[in-house]
């Protein structure tokens, strides 16, 4: 029965993985016996990642240099994937970024380029490893937020983009189904992430793991949830959102 929610024998291309989810995913899905392949915009970012990933028990790590709002480097990614692993089981989509400010104070090219690192680029990623998912069945798990689906004061770029996403998964596990390939989502709220500890001050070290009381997560816990996702205990699971955010802000709470 583990063995259904396990990943072992995949190989898993995780993108915007050298911190934060990204790299928890990559870390938890080798650790299972996961090949896998992490991106960066930047080879020194994603290198040491890669290092440590490989150097520790379970799959394999090769680490790729790619921008995923330039097609032909996500192009690149997908073939050095396969020229190494010869397959692409499962991609995770969770390549991002955001800044906060107010709507009047955002560039058109800001909010441009916020929703090509957050939807077109999961787009073009999905789009160049299709052919590969489908061979012999696959799962695409994109990275959302909670900001897609109640909106996101300060950050409406970010919250369109996310929204975008998760829309474009219900899509995708639609038109895909017949290729045995399943497209979920997962939705975290606040994540003790290196971005979240730099916007907000709060650090994974202070989070109290004795309680369920909380309404800020870890990283490995979105992680875990990516595994299910990718594993056969998934099997009926398509076209879904998976929210991740602890305790609901009391204003979202049934009176």
């Amino acid at each position: 029965m583990q063995e259904r929610f396990s990943v072992a024998g995949q190989t898993a291309v995780v993108t915007g993985a050298s911190s934060g989810i990204g790299r928890a995913v990559a870390e938890t899905f080798a650790a299972d016996g996961a090949d896998v392949v992490i991106c960066s915009r930047e080879q020194a970012n994603v290198d040491p990642v890669a290092e440590a990933i490989g150097a520790g028990p379970g799959g394999d790590c090769l680490g790729v240099e790619c921008d995923v709002t330039e097609p032909p480097a996500v192009e690149a990614l997908v073939e050095a994937t396969v020229d190494e692993f010869g397959s692409v089981d499962t991609l995770v989509n969770n390549a991002g970024a955001s800044f906060v400010a107010s709507f009047d104070d955002i560039s058109e090219n800001g909010f441009r380029t916020i929703l090509e690192i957050n939807l077109a680029g999961a787009a073009t990623c999905a789009r160049e490893a299709a052919g590969h998912l489908a061979d012999g069945g696959g799962t695409v798990i994109n990275v959302s937020s909670v900001a897609g689906q109640r909106g996101a004061p300060y950050m409406s770029h970010y919250a369109a983009a996310k929204a975008g996403l998760e829309n474009l998964t219900r899509s995708l596990a639609v038109e895909w189904a017949g290729r045995d390939v399943r497209v979920n989502c997962l939705a975290p709220g606040y994540v003790a992430t290196p971005g979240v500890e730099r916007q907000m001050g709060v650090s994974a070290d202070e989070i109290d793991r004795e309680t369920v009381d909380r309404q800020i997560g870890e990283s490995r816990e979105i992680a875990d949830l990516a595994r299910f996702l990718a594993s056969d205990a998934a099997s009926y699971v398509t076209g879904e959102t998976l929210v991740a955010q602890g305790v609901p802000p009391a204003e979202e709470l049934p009176s």
